[in-house]
């Protein structure tokens, strides 16, 4: 998950509710006057619309509104049992948001992580809504069980059973963090609702990949990853960017999350295509 470093929101940076046609999400958002475009930003498994707080400013000063959110289900955006988190669910939110904080205009898309799954989805169900596509960390199906990283499955199986406050007490703690950000961290965790975190669960499991279906929509792709990433294998998101036609772009200081890492260098690394398809 991604460990904010700050929980202040930066000056420029609004906590809204987003009312949308398929219900309320929590979200943070970035206006700025005479604004060139506007930019969705989706982030990733165990993550939140925090994840993209300290970037938002950035993207605002290089003339862009931005939002991010909480999607269905995660930390602050509501989720019941019975709601649809396929992917195909999770997109159709991704553009009822980006309707609701854009009207009928198109938006740039990033997705990070899990989210970028989300993306690929939104992609290929209405390519008509965006500008762009960018895959942060992410790649061009399931993360699946990859040796040396713990397994997912017997975490599906426990969303099932047990409280998530159980399963949290039960994962690995940085106790370097300072005390607000640790327990932000528990509490966005066990804010979840159990069956959004568990459908996201089995989607890094399980889900297709769908990157020949992006490529056909024909729009501008950008694939980009941290340094010292070490979600899906670089030499796959490498292969995902070739299929989409372009090249993996490497932000520098940044691990699985360079919003957080590295804000700034994600800003450096991205913008000129985000501009140049403005």
């Amino acid at each position: 998950m991604s460990t904010p470093r700050s929980l202040v929101l930066p000056p420029g940076v609004e906590s809204v509710t987003l009312e949308t046609a398929r219900g309320g999400f929590a979200a943070h958002t970035a206006r700025t006057d005479g604004a060139v475009g506007h930019v969705l930003l989706i982030p990733g498994w165990t993550g939140s619309k925090e994840d993209f707080t300290a970037f938002l400013p950035l993207l605002a000063a290089a003339g862009f509104d931005a939002t991010t959110y909480d999607q269905r289900g995660q930390y602050e955006t509501p989720g019941g049992p019975d709601d649809d988190y396929s992917l195909a669910g999770f997109a159709a939110d991704a553009l009822a948001v980006r309707a609701a904080a854009t009207g009928a205009a198109r938006s740039h898309l990033l997705g990070h992580s899990f989210g970028g799954l989300v993306a690929q989805q939104a992609i290929i169900d209405e390519p008509s809504a965006w500008h762009s596509v960018s895959l942060l960390c992410s790649g061009p199906g399931a993360l699946g069980e990859t040796p040396g990283r713990p397994p997912l499955t017997p975490l599906v199986e426990a969303l099932s059973a047990v409280p998530l406050a159980q399963i949290r007490r039960a994962m690995p703690k940085d106790p370097s963090l300072p005390p607000e950000i640790a327990e932000f961290l528990d509490t966005r965790f066990t804010s979840n609702a159990p069956a959004s975190l568990r459908a996201m669960t089995r989607l890094l499991i399980d889900a297709p990949d769908a990157i020949d279906d992006v490529a056909a929509t024909g729009l501008p792709a950008w694939v980009g990853r941290g340094a010292d990433d070490d979600a899906w294998p670089h030499a796959v998101q490498e292969s995902m960017a070739r299929r989409l036609g372009t090249q993996i772009h490497v932000v520098p200081e940044s691990a699985h999350s360079p919003a957080v890492e590295n804000p700034q260098g994600l800003l450096d690394t991205w913008l000129p295509f985000v501009k140049e398809h403005s």
